[in-house]
């Protein structure tokens, strides 16, 4: 089963990572229910800013891990190289 590591922006501009099987479904709880995150929850709506997909669920809980270390600066270069690829 495939993972997606993405980033979601919020209403209020800040950033979450996260890690789900079903991109789809992880979206519309941030956005709806109330099995989002409790930060998102605060701060709905979210948009979809960047994906990637990982093999298995612990890649994608260390690709996380990685992307949540970042800095604000470098996760919004990493949106917008992906942004620039498509």
């Amino acid at each position: 089963m495939s993972y997606f590591v993405y980033i979601v922006k919020c209403f209020d501009n800040t950033l979450y990572t996260g890690i789900t099987s079903d991109l789809k479904r992880r979206l519309y709880e941030h956005n709806n229910s109330n099995k989002g995150a409790k930060y998102t929850k605060a701060r709905r709506p979210v948009k979809l800013v960047y994906s990637e997909v990982q093999l298995d669920r612990s890649c994608a809980s260390k690709r996380e891990h990685f992307i949540k270390k970042l800095s604000r600066e470098k996760k919004l270069a990493l949106i917008n190289e992906s942004n620039l690829n498509k």
